[in-house]
């Protein structure tokens, strides 16, 4: 009998975060989809798997017991692996991929994978806001997934992204957290209003920020933020006439008593306190501090510090709710002020 080509077809991506096992289990399904393996057919040993496959014994056994669990799969003692049926029932395989690894993207990430189920696939990965490394994780992926669900944020090169986002099927694509101008046909979306939201959160807010003469927000060069929270930003501040500013470094910033500071990234919030603390100014009293995106540690910082932001839980268990109903809505994610003790 002719061998099979199994490494052929059989590949472990270095660059997913999804466990090996699973890539390995999801590669086998997908050979018996496209009827490179057929019932009946040996598979390689742990030991060979192991080997060329550059993996643990235990996650090349761990990836055929996950196999032989769905019935895939049968084994007799001292042969080997067999194929025990062809019959696969058509599953979920998602490529996710975020800009970047943060607090708020890990409650993105939890909740979608809770709302899929268990029965899916979903191979992750980061691309660091980063267009060359975004378009080489999609580079001749497109045949292998039943979705691709992106968070399209780039520090430059945007205008580019949408040549590469417009090569996936929309019926495949699922866009989450921003929508991007030039993309064509219908897909889905799970998104915040960033020039909306801003606003409205501050104008939520006008009563915390009557006490305070000028509003500053730390926007930082080269970032991947959308331009429209500072749009938003300054509408807010022109109609309700406070002084304002854009800020781009926050440690050369003049802090002064009856300001209030808006920051996005997570270490200008740690440097803006330590600055804070070091000129004796109270927060909450004498400067105030509102940061963008919620997370549970903001909860507890100094008795609780004020935030703005999108319910990153309900975006990710939207975003898979699109997938499992088979929608192209797009669905606007509700914006929150949250009232604490740093304003």
């Amino acid at each position: 009998m002719k061998p099979i080509p199994f490494f052929d077809f059989i590949h472990i991506d270095i660059y997913s975060a999804t466990p090996k096992y699973l890539q390995l289990s999801s590669a086998i399904v997908k050979a018996i989809e496209k009827g490179k393996l057929k019932k009946d057919d040996m598979l390689p040993s742990i030991n060979e798997l192991s080997y060329k496959l550059e993996i643990s014994r235990d996650t090349a056994e761990k990836g055929y017991k996950h196999l032989k669990k769905i019935g895939l799969l049968n084994s007799v003692p001292n042969k080997g692996y067999f194929i025990a049926h062809t019959e696969v029932q058509r599953e979920l395989r998602i490529f996710l991929m975020f800009n970047k690894l943060s607090a708020h993207k890990k409650i993105i990430y939890d909740s979608f994978i809770r709302a899929l189920g268990d029965d899916v696939t979903v191979d992750f990965y980061i691309y660091n806001s980063d267009l060359k490394l975004f378009k080489k994780f999609l580079n001749n992926k497109l045949d292998s997934y039943s979705h691709f669900v992106i968070i399209p944020h780039f520090i430059e090169g945007e205008e580019f992204a949408k040549d590469e986002i417009n090569n996936i099927p929309k019926e495949k694509l699922v866009l989450l957290d921003k929508k991007i101008a030039g993309i064509d046909g219908k897909y889905a979306a799970a998104y915040e209003n960033f020039e909306k939201d801003i606003y409205c959160a501050l104008v939520d807010a006008r009563e915390q920020l009557s006490k305070y003469h000028t509003i500053k927000i730390i926007f930082p060069e080269n970032s991947y933020y959308p331009a429209e929270i500072v749009t938003g930003f300054i509408r807010f501040c022109q109609q309700y006439a406070f002084a304002y500013k854009v800020v781009s470094d926050v440690l050369l910033e003049p802090i002064n008593e009856g300001e209030v500071f808006i920051n996005l990234m997570e270490d200008d919030l740690v440097a803006l306190i330590e600055r804070i603390l070091s000129k004796q100014l109270v927060i909450g009293a004498q400067v105030g501090i509102i940061s963008y995106n919620e997370t549970p540690l903001k909860k507890l910082i100094l008795n609780g510090i004020s935030t703005i932001s999108t319910d990153f839980s309900y975006m990710g268990t939207v975003a898979a709710n699109l997938i499992l109903d088979n929608s192209k809505r797009h669905v606007e994610i509700p914006f929150y002020y949250t009232k604490r003790s740093s304003l």
